[in-house]
C-alpha cells in the first residue's frame, strides 16, 4: 500500500446539531444515504454515522441503523461505521432525580446490532454540556468491558475515539492489550470539543503532536477537529502521517456565516491533500490500510 493514501472519514450528522443550525444537515435515511454517495464520489472511503428518529432526535435505534446502512450499500462501497455514541437527546436521555441527565448506556449499545464493519468505541466518562443541559456519558471500566465484548461478538473493528491523553493511554491500552482489537488499531483523535465535553482538549500543534506520541505501536490515527479548528487540524494531521475526518457532526460552517454541506468540506478536505502531494484513499485501499477483511 502506497504510503501517500489518506483515508477521509466522511462524518454527515452527528447526535448534536439541528437543522435550524444548518438546513444542510441530513437526518433521515434516504438524505443521509445520499449524502454519503455524494461524499463518496467526492473522495470519502468511511462514512461515520449517526442516525435520528422520524422527529430528528438522536437514536441508536439498530432498525434504522440497517435502513441506512443497506441505502448506503446500495449506492456504493464505503465503509460503514455506526456510533455507539448517540446523542444529547431523543432516546440517549434519561432525566435524574436532580436535574441532570445521563446517556443511556444501553441504547448506545444498539448501534453494534446493524451489521456495520466499524463502530466508534468511546471508553472514558465525560460530561457532556448541550444548551442547558449537562450529561453524564458514562463507560466505566465495566462498561468498556461490555462494550468491547459486543464488539467481539459481533466482528466489529473499534474506531477508538479519544478527547485526551488519558483516554488513550487507560482503557484504549487496556483493551487492546486484553486482545479485543487487532492492529492496525484505528486511533480517532478529536479536538476543539472542549467547550462541549468536559475533559476535552482545544487543537495545538503541541497537543496533537503530544497525543501522536501517545497512541500504541501498531495503530494508526485520524484526526477530527471541531468548528473552525478542522482545517488546521486535518491538515496538520496529514504532516503528521494521519489520516482525517471532516463533515457536519463536526463543523457546520465552510466559512465564516457561509452554511457548509458535507460534500463542500469533503471537497476542500480533497484539494488540501492534493495539494499536499497525497491522494484520498479508495474505500478498498481504506480497508486494507484498516486491516478489514
Amino acid at each position: 500500500m502506497s504510503s501517500n493514501k489518506i483515508i477521509v472519514t466522511i462524518a454527515p450528522t452527528g447526535g448534536m446539531a439541528k437543522k435550524s443550525q444548518n438546513p444542510n444537515l441530513p437526518t433521515q435515511p434516504d438524505e443521509i444515504a445520499e449524502s454519503v454517495y455524494r461524499c463518496f464520489n467526492a473522495g470519502a472511503s468511511v462514512a461515520a454515522l449517526h442516525v435520528r428518529r422520524p422527529d430528528d432526535e438522536a437514536t441508536c435505534n439498530a432498525e434504522i441503523y440497517r435502513r441506512v446502512n443497506a441505502l448506503v450499500k446500495a449506492k456504493c462501497n464505503i465503509v460503514i461505521n455506526n456510533s455507539t455514541g448517540g446523542g444529547v437527546d431523543g432516546d440517549m436521555l434519561i432525566e435524574r432525580p436532580d436535574g441532570l441527565y445521563d446517556v443511556n448506556f444501553e441504547e448506545r449499545l444498539k448501534g453494534l446490532d446493524a451489521g456495520a464493519e466499524m463502530a466508534t468505541f468511546d471508553c472514558f466518562t465525560v460530561a457532556a454540556i448541550h444548551g442547558r443541559r449537562e450529561m453524564l456519558v458514562s463507560t466505566t471500566p465495566s462498561q468498556c468491558d461490555r462494550l468491547a465484548e459486543r464488539f467481539k461478538q459481533r466482528g466489529i473493528k473499534p474506531e477508538w475515539e479519544v478527547f485526551n491523553p488519558a483516554h488513550i493511554l487507560q482503557d484504549v491500552t487496556r483493551l487492546i492489550a486484553a486482545g479485543y482489537d487487532k492492529p492496525p488499531y484505528f486511533i480517532n483523535i478529536v479536538l476543539n470539543a472542549d467547550r462541549g465535553f468536559q475533559g476535552a482538549m482545544p487543537y495545538t500543534p503541541e497537543i496533537l503532536q503530544m497525543m501522536v506520541r501517545l497512541i500504541p505501536k501498531g495503530a494508526i490515527f485520524n484526526v477530527s477537529a471541531i468548528g473552525t479548528a478542522q482545517v488546521p487540524a486535518t491538515t496538520h494531521a496529514i504532516l503528521l502521517g494521519g489520516h482525517v475526518r471532516v463533515g457536519l457532526e463536526d463543523n457546520l460552517y465552510y466559512a465564516k456565516g457561509v452554511h457548509a454541506t458535507n460534500e463542500m468540506l469533503v471537497e476542500r478536505q480533497v484539494r488540501i491533500i492534493r495539494e499536499l502531494g497525497f491522494e484520498p484513499a479508495t474505500p478498498e485501499e481504506a480497508r486494507q490500510m484498516m486491516g478489514l477483511s
